[in-house]
């Protein structure tokens, strides 16, 4: 990160523009390295201007890299629009680079361990949950109605306090008294101090649309990721509900789970729902011989571990135009350490890779690797121009109103909370991360699609960055998430875990966020720190059918 002073920032040497740190005011004289600049306009935080006049054609660069061009003539000190800026991102291609990664400093880390659940296999998981899991859409109505039933039971609802918020309006209005101008509050409940099994985190369901009535690759997909939640290192027993005429057979699981890890050796149920005895029988045998199996799996308890068994997946949504200045730089290096003490970290959303492409190939010393990422970079974006969209169409109305103009600079923003160590390898989707230090993995950039398939590719925990405030979460991966600016982080502090806006007010350098970044994540994959998301049970789950999603 570059020079930094009180109301703009100059992100890289490189670039022609300024980002605004806080708003500015048409006519405002802005002095930066001994230069003067007249704002033409007002510019909005996170809004960037130009630094000298552009012609029309003229490439503008941000973060070092190209992110758009000029398309009409634009005088120094005016804002970048939509109407004055379009997309562009340079061509990529392989060439074999030899690329030098300057390590950061990880001897405060060193020797430090987080208390998780060891699985048999080897790896280590930050939480310990039940998981059901339909084969197809029919079987959802069965799900639901199971999980009110264990959820209100066994102490994992949240909506309690709410439901006795309705219930207090209610009485409210058989008394006669006045709805509108009575406030009620809403009684908090800590449902962690309620559980049967402490032990268990929580029993998750993955409510879902498919398995049937799609194409055959649809299912086939949707089976390697129900596999790969059924191994997923937080997972400890799995419940599968199957209505038996589906695409998605049973059989086509076991055999995707079998291929994924020959050992798997975790408590399985399956119920089929053309084999029983009726809808009724069928529930109650999933309650009970669920109920089971959380008796044996309570009997788990953590125990130490060293960090380079964590596997993080790095997100952002929401994203503003503080993300690439604040959050994401500062995931990235707590991201960057962790690779370090020799840890796994997860970078998806490719349709957000737009415009670094280059930058990431000459990270991957495998020509395999780097290849294979160029495939499905190119491959998806054609998929998505054949139908009238593209990887530029990506930054959403919101992206846009805070800063976000084009693709390129979404982008080169976004993949900043990757870091900057060497590439490891690339997965598509639902492929498992088995090499340690950073993986680039394919998904879309839609914030559910993205965190389904990270905890696919094995994350245990996902940080996950947002300057407009997003909640979501995942159903088996604890989502963490951290806000760009102060003001986000005041205005939703019920769903936000952490606030790098000192670093915009210049209170804190990037890397010492990192580490406070890094701190977090061992106290949640200890249990010690429960996250919003987690609290919440923001649990969302969104395959991806492999068709055009940005």
């Amino acid at each position: 990160m570059s020079e930094h002073i009180y109301k703009v920032i100059h992100v890289h040497p490189k670039d022609n523009v300024l980002v605004a740190l806080q708003d500015l005011k048409a006519g405002e004289n802005i002095l930066f390295n001994h230069e003067h600049y007249i704002l033409k306009e007002d510019i909005p935080a996170k809004h960037k201007f130009f630094m000298n006049d552009m012609q029309q054609g003229d490439e503008i660069i941000m973060y070092g890299v190209l992110v758009g061009k000029a398309q009409t003539f634009i005088p120094q000190g005016a804002r970048m629009t939509t109407e004055n800026t379009k997309h562009a991102a340079e061509p990529f291609f392989y060439r074999h680079v030899d690329y030098h990664w300057h390590k950061p400093d990880a001897s405060k880390f060193e020797g430090r361990t987080f208390d998780g659940y060891h699985r048999s296999d080897g790896r280590v998981g930050t939480a310990n949950y039940w998981l059901f899991l339909p084969t197809v859409f029919c079987e959802n109505r069965n799900l639901d109605v199971i999980k009110e039933a264990l959820h209100n039971e066994l102490g994992y609802a949240v909506t309690d306090k709410y439901k006795s918020y309705t219930h207090n309006l209610l009485s409210l209005y058989q008394q006669g008294g006045d709805v509108l101008k009575n406030d009620i509050a809403v009684k908090e409940a800590d449902v962690h101090t309620n559980r049967i099994f402490p032990n268990v985190d929580g029993i998750k369901f993955l409510n879902h649309q498919g398995g049937c009535g799609g194409t055959r690759q649809d299912a086939n997909t949707l089976s390697k990721l129900l596999a790969a939640y059924a191994d997923h290192p937080n997972v400890a027993g799995v419940t599968v509900l199957s209505l038996g005429c589906q695409h998605l057979q049973v059989k086509n699981f076991l055999d995707d789970l079998k291929e994924r890890n020959p050992k798997f050796d975790k408590p399985m149920l399956i119920f089929e729902q053309q084999q029983a005895q009726s809808e009724e029988q069928l529930i109650k045998d999933a309650i009970k011989q669920t109920f089971l199996g959380l008796i044996e799996i309570n009997k788990l308890e953590r125990k130490s571990a060293p960090l380079n068994a964590l596997t993080i997946g790095v997100k952002c949504g929401g994203s503003d135009g503080f993300s690439g200045i604040s959050a994401n730089p500062a995931v990235g290096y707590a991201a960057d350490l962790l690779v370090a003490l020799g840890g796994k970290i997860l970078l998806a959303e490719f349709p957000e890779l737009c415009g670094v492409e280059q930058n990431l190939i000459d990270r991957t010393k495998d020509k395999a690797a780097a290849e294979k990422f160029i495939h499905l970079m190119t491959t998806y974006n054609a998929q998505a121009e054949s139908v009238g969209s593209g990887f530029y169409m990506n930054p959403s109305p919101g992206n846009i109103k805070d800063g976000l103009i084009t693709d390129a600079i979404k982008s080169a923003g976004a993949a900043k909370k990757g870091g900057t160590a060497p590439v490891a390898d690339v997965l598509d989707y639902t492929e498992p991360a088995t090499k340690a230090g950073l993986s680039l993995v394919c998904t879309p950039g839609n914030d559910v699609e993205a965190t389904t398939g990270k905890a696919a590719a094995g994350a245990t925990l996902i940080l996950f960055t947002t300057g407009l405030g997003t909640p979501t979460g995942n159903p088996v991966c604890p989502v963490i998430k951290v806000a760009t600016n102060s003001a986000l982080a005041n205005r939703m502090k019920d769903i936000i875990d952490i606030d790098t806006g000192s670093i915009i007010r210049g209170e804190k350098t990037i890397h010492e966020m990192g580490e406070e970044i890094l701190e977090y994540c061992i106290k949640a994959a200890s249990g010690e720190i429960i996250p919003k998301a987690v609290q919440l049970n923001q649990d969302d789950f969104i395959p991806w059918k492999r068709g055009v999603s940005l």
